[in-house]
């Protein structure tokens, strides 16, 4: 917390002493290389060729609107795009918001910051709620149809986050806010900080980003139980950080070379299950005292000849995490059967090259090879605190490679056609995959792997000058993780070395059309069939032990809808609509429910100018029941809510900003996982200075 601070006080005290002069200085907004927008293009993903446009399977949130629905974290800013749809996972002891594309989750869905995937090599569990956004100029998300070129594993798309970029000769951000509870008592407060520089040959910047919550309060109609009193949540607090570095050289125009850094530091409670009392299972008492990502890239864009091009990205990054299971309630002792600390350390590095050719005046290929080794070490410190019988594990490694060959072609088949198909070719390899027991020792499991071909394919008309249809498909796969196939989950499951990949083959049928400058509508159809699904399964019944295998096979389907308009000089509407179905179907598991989405979600807002410094946007959020794990076995529907929310936007100065607001105004009490309740009424303001 001081290490955080002090940073905070350095920049605010550089940025001040600098401001007099930066404020004279003008940056050249004009220049190719120096867009005003302040998105590091080089970060981005390209989508079906950027020259053909983007459907409404290619959405991007900006900074701009995240900021006008306050969005702090990622979990929270992809409201704002049709089909995306975040949640709490139904497992109630892990605490991890989940983000559904068209029904994929964080399996098929990679995330990646500047093109450079997040990948936790032991399960892949990312919890985005971790990623903060007060650094990021744009979320990319691709839903359905993400391009080969970029690397194996999107089976439902693809989430970027692409952060910012100077673009004038000194500028700076400080920004500080606070949360407040529905009796205005504290909560939390964050924090930015940037500094950064635009010269003729180079760029530079450094940011921090800072959110600290000792907790968040319950409704008011939240009914106590004999685990949960009303006000505060207990256990609900979290710490998260995120430092990034970056440092550019561009010798012309077009060409480009960048070293970055990212180091994101997390620390977060797990509130408990509020009807599950007692808790069942006891070894319910968790918390993770750090889950820190560090991550070092270098990105590269060379062009020769009109449109020739070589992109290269190289990374080095790091996962640690801790995860430590207590006796009760105090969070104080570690002392009974199945309490430990788990710690892991992985380590991830690869990199890809991609080329792009003009093989003639209507036709572009793009060629690429992606490759990736991961690390993953882990190791338990079993009853740390039992004076007697505590005991420490030996390390245990595994070792993972990937390897993707793919080639995309964009062929201009008119003036108002277009068309573009890929392929790739993708393997995967476990070298080492080791596990302790305390009857075996260290041991080996069986290694091998997969491998699998992918093929997609899209064409756009644009029939009018102001309006398109878009019509893909795209069969893809992903690898299961190193968890899939060797976890024994705490001794009740069975390893499957040989566990296959899962295919999506993803539909699409869009339309978008532009009224006027000011009004635009967008729709979209799309169907998934997924085969060869990973399902946990019941391999013996007592005691009950399970396995995951290939023997799941999906049906996602559904319709999205988009509108902005701006009515007259003062008023703009919006929002976006989504029906989703999905059907899973397992001859092992009859009653299977696909969990955490609902059928149905909305989201409206509206924005009214009435002078050129003050704005003010209600928002409206719906969605429906969803089913959700009971503990004790079975489904349950819930999650059905709408909320209102309020955000007003004071611009005092054109370098000055406060932004003041509430979520869930009207205090309802929902859960979007069973005996998870999620926050009632919060109030915010934010305070925002730029030079």
């Amino acid at each position: 917390m001081r290490c955080i601070q002090s940073k905070i006080s350095i920049a605010v005290v550089l940025a001040l002493a600098i401001a007099p002069a930066a404020l004279a200085a003008e940056g050249d907004g004009d220049d190719p290389k120096n867009p005003r927008d302040g998105v590091f293009t080089l970060g981005r993903l390209e989508v079906k060729g950027e020259r053909i446009g983007k459907s409404q399977a290619d959405s991007a949130v900006s900074l701009d609107e995240i900021r006008l629905i306050n969005a702090d974290t990622l979990d929270q800013a992809v409201k704002l795009v049709p089909g995306v749809m975040a949640t709490l996972d139904t497992n109630s002891r892990r605490n991890e918001h989940n983000i559904f594309v068209r029904g994929f989750d964080r399996w098929e869905v990679p995330l990646s910051i500047d093109g450079v995937r997040i990948y936790l090599p032991a399960d892949n569990r990312i919890d985005f709620s971790r990623f903060l956004t007060a650094d990021v100029a744009e979320i990319q998300i691709q839903k359905g149809y993400a391009s080969v070129i970029d690397g194996p594993g999107a089976l439902g798309g693809a989430i970027n986050l692409v952060t910012r970029k100077p673009t004038k000769p000194f500028e700076a951000e400080l920004q500080t806010g606070v949360d407040l509870g529905r009796n205005a008592d504290y909560n939390a407060w964050n924090g930015y900080a940037m500094v950064g520089t635009r010269q003729d040959k180079f760029y530079a910047q450094a940011s921090i980003s800072y959110l600290d919550r000792d907790q968040w309060d319950l409704s008011d109609d939240f009914r106590p139980t004999g685990i949960q009193a009303g006000g505060d949540r207990d256990r609900s607090f979290n710490r998260d950080s995120r430092v990034n570095v970056k440092f550019g050289f561009t010798p012309n125009d077009t060409d480009e070379y960048t070293l970055n850094y990212t180091k994101q530091d997390g620390k977060k409670g797990a509130p408990l299950n509020v009807y599950n009392d007692p808790p069942n299972p006891p070894n319910s008492y968790w918390d993770w005292p750090w889950w820190d990502i560090d991550n070092l890239y270098f990105l590269s864009n060379t062009s020769f000849g009109e449109r020739g091009y070589v992109k290269t990205r190289v990374f080095y990054n790091k996962f640690d995490n801790a995860l430590y299971a207590y006796d009760d309630a105090t969070y104080t002792t570690q002392s009974l059967n199945g309490r430990f600390q788990s710690i892991y350390a992985d380590t991830g590095a690869g990199g890809s090259v991609e080329a792009g050719f003009g093989l003639s005046e209507n036709n572009d290929l793009r060629l690429s090879l992606n490759y990736r080794i991961d690390k993953h070490t882990e190791y338990n410190i079993n009853r740390p605190t039992n004076p007697t019988m505590s005991s420490t594990e030996p390390m245990q490694h595994t070792r993972e490679e990937t390897l993707s060959l793919a080639a995309e072609d964009t062929w201009h088949a008119g003036d108002d056609v277009d068309l573009v198909v890929g392929a790739s070719y993708d393997s995967n390899r476990i070298g080492l995959a080791q596990e302790y027991n305390a009857t075996q020792g260290l041991f080996e499991y069986p290694t091998g792997g997969s491998h699998a071909f992918n093929g997609q394919g899209s064409v756009r008309w644009r029939y009018a000058e102001d309006a398109s249809l878009s019509a893909s498909v795209s069969s893809r796969t992903r690898f299961p993780t190193v968890f899939e196939r060797f976890s024994t989950r705490f001794g009740t499951a069975v390893p499957n070395p040989d566990l296959g990949p899962e295919r999506g083959t993803n539909y699409e049928l869009s339309w978008d059309r532009a009224f006027s400058e000011d009004t635009k509508l967008t729709a979209s159809l799309f169907y998934s069939d997924v085969s060869d699904m990973i399902q946990t399964v019941v391999v013996q019944a007592s005691p009950q032990l399970t396995q995951s295998q290939n023997v799941g096979d999906g049906k996602y389907y559904g319709a999205e809808f988009g509108a902005d308009t701006r009515l007259g000089e003062h008023f703009t509407l919006g929002g976006n609509y989504t029906w989703l179905h999905r059907q899973i179907d397992d001859a092992l598991q009859p009653g299977l429910r696909p969990v955490g989405t609902p059928k149905h979600q909305a989201f409206l807002y509206a924005t009214w100018t009435p002078v050129e410094r003050f704005s003010l946007t209600p928002n409206l959020e719906y969605a429906n029941d969803r089913w959700s794990d009971v503990t004790s076995g079975g489904y349950v529907e819930t999650g059905r809510y709408l909320l209102l929310n309020l955000q007003a936007q004071i611009r005092l100065r054109d370098d000055i900003e406060v932004d003041v607001g509430g979520r869930n105004l009207l205090d309802e009490n929902y859960e979007l996982a069973w005996g998870l309740p999620e926050p009632g009424r919060t109030l915010y303001a934010k305070f925002r200075i730029s030079f």
